[in-house]
């Protein structure tokens, strides 16, 4: 073999015992961090909405990093619950400081909200801590600009964006519907319940515990953002202990219009109230005189629950069994006790997802059923 030839042949077996090498190295690494991810989307012309998943196939994580390319020309605009960075169509989004821990089998969720201008397609390319998530990601629901209706026999909600009535589901909570746990997960539980129901033969039952991390909802999966510019939503709705003193929600929606910190229906005072997460605002204001404005939630029987929020303006009106609450009303006018707080912040709210279940920030507890549940751009009836 001539000096030359014998130069380029050990060339050639020096490369590839490296890339041997670099092979026998990266399995393991992909194997330990394994994971999948599951990608769901809401989408309006121009704008999105995405609620990530991160569930870890691996060895335990202490502190994890995923990472993903766009096809499109999407631009991420915020974040909540993780701290994600865009450079160029690389998104990377990184735990914060109380979930940086993922155990084999755990879970992590973050969402973000974004801007697209010719195209939207879901990422495929995800890895965590560099490795390629060998699970991959699971289908991705991308709505169009128009809501699906889905037609259904529960009452008044032929038209309806949302309209649910649980008769199509198992034991869990699924595919229109997911069980989540924002940021902690403790001893609530979301089931469908083939004992109770107000209308059919199923209704969603939550066992709601005491303290915050013994949240526990059903979000829907289908497309809040697109529905307006009015949102009628109903529901029917049964419980078992009164609304009590502490601070409680049942329905929470992310909202578009403030940074998708939650708006809240729920509890104070033994009485209903709307709470934003952002600044804490009550409606009404927890004032003796705002409170009796209000109303308790009638305990051991079905009562229809409904309500109206305008995306263009500041406008609410809620309703108990078709009587309105005058202290669950907002008309862009200030009104002492009742909406001044409130109004103190002026752009209109944009629900972009719900959710039914419980949070305490306390120590209550309560067993509750959701039944017949309606989401719409149209006015809704019990």
């Amino acid at each position: 073999m001539t000096r030359p030839l014998a130069r380029l042949w050990s060339a050639v077996v020096c490369a590839a015992a490296l890339a041997l090498a670099g092979l026998v190295v990266s399995v393991p690494v992909a194997a330990d961090t394994g994971c999948r991810v599951d990608y769901t989307v809401n989408q309006w012309q121009g704008g999105f909405t995405a609620q990530v998943k991160v569930t870890n196939q691996g060895t335990a994580l202490n502190g994890w990093r995923l990472r993903w390319t766009y096809a499109g020309d999407q631009h991420v605009t915020s974040a909540w619950n993780a701290q994600v960075e865009q450079n160029a169509a690389t998104v990377t989004a990184i735990n914060v400081a109380w979930n940086a821990s993922l155990p084999t089998g755990g879970t992590a969720e973050f969402g973000l909200q974004g801007t697209w201008s010719a195209a939207n397609p879901a990422p495929a390319d995800f890895t965590v801590n560099d490795a390629p998530c060998n699970g991959g990601p699971t289908p991705t629901v991308t709505p169009t600009v128009t809501p699906t209706v889905t037609p259904t026999s529960q009452p008044g909600c032929t038209s309806a964006a949302i309209c649910s009535g649980f008769e199509d589901q198992s034991s869990t909570p699924s595919g229109d519907w997911q069980v989540v746990t924002p940021n902690c997960s403790g001893t609530g539980t979301a089931t469908i319940d083939p004992a109770v129901a107000h209308s059919g033969a199923k209704s969603l039952r939550i066992d709601g515990g005491g303290s915050y991390c013994n949240h526990v909802f059903a979000s829907t999966t289908r497309a809040v953002s697109q529905i307006g510019p009015v949102v009628h939503a109903r529901m029917w709705i049964r419980h078992t202990t009164a609304l009590p003193t502490g601070h409680i929600s049942m329905i929470t929606m992310a909202d578009a219009g403030d940074g998708n910190r939650d708006l809240r229906v729920g509890g104070q005072n033994g009485a209903l109230q709307w709470n934003r997460e952002s600044d804490d605002a009550t409606l009404p204001e927890q004032s003796p005189a705002g409170v009796a404005l209000s109303t308790p939630l009638p305990v051991g029987r079905w009562v229809c629950l409904r309500y109206e929020i305008d995306t263009a303006r500041q406008s609410m009106r809620t309703f108990l069994d078709d009587q309105e609450v005058t202290g669950l009303r907002v008309d862009g006018v200030p009104t002492q006790d009742v909406d001044s707080q409130w109004l103190r912040r002026t752009t209109a709210p944009r629900p972009a997802t719900l959710r039914l279940g419980w949070e305490s920030y306390g120590s209550d507890r309560d067993t509750l059923w959701y039944d017949d549940v309606a989401v719409s751009s149209s006015p809704l009836s019990c």
